[in-house]
């Protein structure tokens, strides 16, 4: 397809990047680190840690690997830990020893965890301790053989460290037992690798530089390789598409989303290049210290996921957030819908600016621009190098307003699934566009609309219905704080739509909703049964909503018959 989107672009952005302006991730460091040295690069739980400081903290993690653990160019470490200083530190410190990235979700099970270790072939694990005893059963029959180990606090300052570190294990309590022969600890680490010379490896594009696997909620999760040129590649499309907003030393960032999760890494490393300080929230979940942890934080950008954002409009201490300076709002991970970006518009003056990408993408792909004034309810334009071509079932490309898969051409594309050939082969087309597995639509503007994904698609008597619309029509609703569309089976129509509806009313009724999609939505598509519920639906960690937990927990209240866990009305034939 002609790059119709160019002509939307706005001033100042370019239709290509210059690949072959940093070398590698590491060399983006290194510029970063000798540009800003002495301003605050990481803040955490009131603690600030420098450029300068962060380059010796990562120099010297980088020596201990090399010279302590002997490990080699490639070699995969894995990172399991939330938002703490420690992690950009450890993260730039195993891509400068020349080593490889196992971003591992801290909130794995043993089971998911060993599965993991194991597909990655992971020699060395650097985790937080609160999650260690779940290491100690999961590290049999995998190749890992070194075990770092951290603490909350680790990088505070005294005395703050040994307060947070003591509160953390005597206090709450949140440190299950635990034994590894042979762990040590990162502080140790640190110190020895400090007494050592760090040998520049001189990694190239085609090193790899992480294996970011995938959500998994469809199957078993994939590892997708991304090397260096890949995340270069990104870093640059992003960056040229913010610069005309945000600038050098300028601007203070907040990542509420954890960083193992692509989106909050490429925007870390987005906000690492600009100089701005970025500040790290640990636990987003605990609204109330979250709210507290940025009300004062003067902050000018930051990024979310929607569950996030509507979270903090229903919290009652969102109003004491200063949101005088900010400069752009930025979502991604999964849909926004109109009616949480209206509200936050209204509440807090600023829209939310809506991208997409995904992980085989670096993630980002296409991104509305920085200066909307209110939510445009599209996901945007491709960003510079990037192709985008909506195609049908046969592979066939289709002119601007057809409906089909959003496919993905661009230097930000992975080289495919780590250890995983027929997987590879499947998700690429013949012709070497990605297939991402979203259904969408482009408009002669160049603007691509992302309609759902392929595999949450409803078929009602042989009509598509799309969860995403279905979502959209309800939220209208007030009383209404979160929604699932989900199949239900159907002896007439093969399947017919159920809502899954979270409200705090206590007067909200299934046949309201019901009346209400009737007045927006076409009858195959108005939900056949409503689910009322006051519990917040099953989430990722980074807060996207998992209809296939939905539907199956459907399923087995179903089969449970639990009676008076939800309110259900069915719909008359």
């Amino acid at each position: 397809m002609e790059k119709i989107w160019l002509e939307s672009y706005p001033p100042g952005v370019p239709a290509e990047i210059d690949l072959s302006a940093f070398r590698s991730l590491n060399s983006v460091l290194e510029w970063a680190c000798v540009h800003y040295a002495q301003l605050p690069a990481f803040s955490n739980q009131g603690s600030t840690i420098t450029y300068a400081e962060l380059d010796a903290l990562s120099e010297s993690f980088a020596s201990y690997l090399q010279n302590v653990l002997h490990l080699g160019r490639g070699a995969r470490v894995a990172i399991m830990m939330p938002n703490l200083l420690q992690y950009p530190a450890v993260l730039f410190g195993v891509l400068r020893a020349g080593c490889t990235v196992v971003n591992t979700n801290p909130l794995y099970t043993a089971r998911e965890l060993h599965q993991q270790l194991d597909d990655s072939g992971a020699v060395c694990i650097v985790i937080l301790e609160n999650f260690a005893h779940l290491l100690q059963a999961a590290m049999p029959d995998t190749g890992l053989r070194d075990v770092i180990v951290t603490r909350v606090g680790d990088l505070f300052h005294f005395p703050k460290a040994q307060i947070v570190n003591f509160v953390v294990e005597h206090v709450r309590h949140i440190v299950p037992p635990w034994h590894i022969d042979g762990a040590v600890w990162l502080s140790d680490a640190l110190t020895s690798g400090s007494r050592q010379s760090l040998s520049d490896r001189m990694l190239e594009a085609r090193d790899i530089a992480f294996l970011q696997y995938t959500g998994g909620t469809t199957g078993t999760p994939k590892g997708a390789i991304l090397t260096h040129g890949n995340l270069v590649a990104n870093l640059l499309q992003v960056s040229a598409w913010v610069d005309v907003t945000l600038k050098e030393r300028e601007e203070v960032a907040v990542i509420p989303l954890p960083l193992y999760h692509i989106f909050a890494l490429i925007a870390m490393l987005t906000f690492f290049k600009l100089g701005a300080r970025t500040i790290l929230i640990t636990n987003p979940r605990d609204t109330e210290g979250f709210i507290n942890e940025i009300r004062h934080a003067k902050f000018s950008v930051m990024i979310g996921v929607e569950t996030l954002f509507n979270n903090l409009l229903n919290s009652p201490g969102s109003h004491k957030i200063d949101t005088g300076h900010v400069k752009a709002v930025i979502a991604g991970g999964m849909a926004v819908h109109a009616a949480v970006a209206k509200k936050w518009l209204s509440q807090f003056g600023v829209p939310i600016i809506e991208g997409y990408g995904l992980t085989e993408c670096s993630p980002i792909v296409c991104a509305n621009r920085m200066d909307i004034a209110e939510f445009t309810g599209t996901i945007g334009l491709p960003v510079s190098s990037t192709e985008v071509s909506i195609r049908d079932e046969s592979n066939q490309e289709l002119a601007p307003g057809g409906l089909g898969e959003i496919c993905i051409r661009g230097p930000q594309v992975m080289k495919g699934y780590w250890n995983n050939p027929a997987e590879t082969a499947h998700v690429f087309t013949p012709d070497g566009w990605l297939r991402t597995g979203d259904l969408g639509v482009i408009d002669e503007r160049g603007y691509v609309t992302l309609v759902d994904r392929r595999k949450d698609m409803i078929v009602v008597s042989g009509f598509k219905v799309f969860p995403n619309e279905i979502e959209q029509v309800v939220m209208m609703l007030g009383e209404v704080l979160e929604a699932a569309a989900v199949p239900a089976e159907d002896a007439r129509s093969g399947q017919v739509v159920q809502i899954v509806v979270v409200t705090a009313s206590t007067t909200l009724t299934a046949e309201q909703v019901i009346e209400h999609c009737r007045k927006n939505l076409t009858a195959y598509k108005v939900p056949r049964y409503v689910v009322l519920r006051s519990q917040p639906l099953p989430k990722s960690a980074i807060g996207k909503v998992l209809r296939r937990i939905v539907s199956e927990e459907l399923r087995s209240e179903s089969a449970g018959k639990k009676s008076g866990a939800v309110s259900e009305y069915a719909d008359t034939p």
